[in-house]
């Protein structure tokens, strides 16, 4: 699967997004399916839930589950986790 990480930090905030400049369709298709998990998973619309009370805005909570959806490809990646 394509979507390489690329670095977008500025002054003390650091965050990664996905490359915009690689595979649009990968892209698009991990999009979907964290838009659709957002709507169907329960663990990742209380992971949704977690995220908000900490005053993060819906655009970085959904970089944040892309890069986990994303995140190595293993079964393990797909499966968003109560911290």
């Amino acid at each position: 699967m394509a979507a390489p990480r690329w670095e977008a930090s500025s002054g003390k905030t650091v965050r990664h997004r996905l490359n915009r400049g690689g595979d649009r369709q990968a892209n698009a298709a991990l999009h979907r399916i964290v838009i659709v998990r957002l709507r169907w998973h329960q663990p990742t619309r209380d992971y949704l839930a977690r995220r908000t009370a900490q005053g993060k805005t819906k655009k970085e909570i959904l970089r944040c589950l892309i890069g986990r959806v994303f995140g190595g490809g293993s079964r393990r990646s797909w499966v968003v986790t109560a911290r």
